[in-house]
Formats: structure tokens, sequence, C-alpha cells
């Protein structure tokens, strides 16, 4: 059984995602790698959001990055699989893949493994991709390696939001 922490969302946050979604008829997919969709799972969490969710789409390993998201060889091999180069990539394939308005991309180190000397524990990128461009935020969160999903998801939420209501 899921630890029902990993499952908690932030649903003020959620609520406000869904709300501004609804209201302009907007669509959203998923690209996740350190928060193993827990994104898309907040998402469908909420009744209604058949009108707003396309799919989502966990690439883990870097042949899926590859093969299902168009992720650039180059990309994976000159910057890793955690890098600004990589969620915009996630972010832009998913986007095209599934024909949505907006899309949402998660590449990180959650932890407690997998830290380098030049990729911290925590590290994340956020990439957002939509039909006016795409944006990438880079975030290390301090926390143990549910608390790292957790942030991450929210800061994805927040990301969205901000296009969204102020339109990077």
């Amino acid at each position: 059984m899921p630890d029902p922490e990993l499952l908690t969302s932030n649903s003020e946050l959620d609520h406000h995602v869904q709300h501004v979604l609804t209201a302009r008829q907007l669509t959203i997919a998923t690209a996740e790698s350190s928060t193993g969709g827990l994104i898309a799972a907040r998402l469908t969490a909420l009744s209604g959001s058949s009108a707003y969710v396309m799919g989502g789409v966990v690439t883990y390993s870097d042949q899926f990055k590859r093969d299902l998201l168009g992720v650039r060889q180059e990309a994976l091999s000159g910057y890793g699989a955690v890098s600004e180069p990589v969620a915009r990539q996630m972010a832009d394939g998913v986007r095209e893949l599934l024909r949505t308005d907006l899309a949402v991309s998660v590449t990180g180190i959650a932890g407690p493994t997998g830290e380098t000397p030049t990729k911290p524990l925590g590290l994340h990128f956020i990439g957002l991709s939509t039909t006016e461009g795409t944006w990438v935020r880079r975030f290390i969160f301090e926390g143990n390696r549910g608390e790292n999903r957790q942030a991450a998801a929210d800061a994805a939420f927040k990301l969205v939001l901000d296009y969204l209501d102020r339109n990077l």
C-alpha cells in the first residue's frame, strides 16, 4: 500500500489549478520522473478532472525519455537527465504527444541517493510548455524523499498558476 504521506495534496493549490484550467477551458499533461506520477495523481484526485487532464507519462529511464517524449540523446549525454534542457524537452514532448494546451515536467534527485558533486540531493528542474513558449525553473529542496517529491509537485502547480495568473 502506498505511503499516505506521498499521496497527500495541497488542497488549496490543487483546487486553484483546477478552477483556472476549467474556467479557461485549457488542457494539461504531465511528464514526470522524480515525482513518479504524483502530479498526475493530484490533478486527477479532483472530481471533474477529465475535462482538463489528458494524461501523463512517468519516464524514469533515459530510454523512455527519448522514445516517448523525444528528449534528444545530446541533452541526456551533455547535461544529464536532471537538467534544464531535459526538463524543457520533456514538457515540450508530452504536450506534443498528448496535444494539450499546457504540459508540466519534473526531473530531479529526490534522494536519499543520487547526488553528485555538481547535482545535490533535492535538485529539481520543473518545466512548463505552452503554445506561447516553454519555461524551466531550478529548485533545490531540503527534505527527505517524500518531502522533496511533494515540494516538486507543489512547485509544478505553482509554475502552472504563475503562467495562468500572470502569463509568464
